[in-house]
């Protein structure tokens, strides 16, 4: 019996270093992956800001590509390649970066007050900080109709096209796109309907500024 009760702690021993060798393999395989989707949202983000790439899944796999990782590694959230961004204009941005972000701002200021119907915000990289030279300057409005603000630009002369959704960013899913081009920047429209606007997900802590909050940011700067 002595017997039969050595060989069972030895089977649960095993069966214990089993597990722990699997649980620590699990982790090393959620660290490295961590590991892969950081430097891939670093890669992307230079690709972005040296580079002007525009569309972030298309950038996200060219960065992964460049590093060499497997096809099928797992890619970086835009969160991720937003926080990378950032760095990359703290460390190498400087005076440019700073420069241009005010250019969008200023511009993205005099949209806001010409568009004031509509509730204006200015939202994405130009609001947070992030955004590249070759970023658009996003504006959300709200409309109970659309087609009213697209009347508004086509009787002040302004020239738009319909920008599709499908770019890689994180344009507002259901709401109508337009671009806008200036000889400052390109100004992209996001028009909501009221109920698009409530049914905003409770977990979107994006910047969107008012007017008021925007002039702030220039005085500041």
């Amino acid at each position: 019996m002595g017997g039969d009760r050595i060989a069972r702690d030895r089977r649960g021993q095993d069966r214990g270093r089993a597990a722990a060798a699997l649980r620590s393999g699990i982790r090393a395989d959620d660290l490295r992956g961590r590991r892969d989707r950081a430097r891939i949202a670093q890669a992307a983000a230079r690709l972005i800001a040296e580079h002007g790439l525009t569309d972030w899944s298309l950038a996200k796999r060219k960065a992964a590509r460049q590093l060499m990782l497997p096809e099928g590694a797992a890619l970086p959230s835009n969160d991720d390649v937003m926080q990378a961004l950032a760095e990359h204009h703290a460390l190498f941005g400087g005076q440019a970066h700073a420069a241009s972000l005010r250019r969008q701002r200023e511009e993205g200021l005099a949209w806001i007050q010409r568009l004031a119907p509509w509730a204006p915000r200015l939202v994405g990289g130009v609001a947070a900080g992030w955004a590249t030279e070759h970023s658009d300057v996003r504006i959300e409005l709200v409309a109970d109709d659309p087609k009213a603000v697209e009347i508004a630009l086509a009787s002040s002369g302004v020239a738009y096209a319909a920008s599709p959704p499908g770019d890689g960013t994180d344009k507002p899913s259901g709401a109508i796109h337009l671009r806008v081009a200036t000889s400052r920047a390109t100004i992209l429209l996001s028009i909501l309907t009221p109920q698009q606007r409530r049914n905003r997900p409770r977990n979107d802590d994006e910047p969107r500024l008012d007017a008021g909050a925007v002039a702030a940011l220039l005085a500041a700067s």
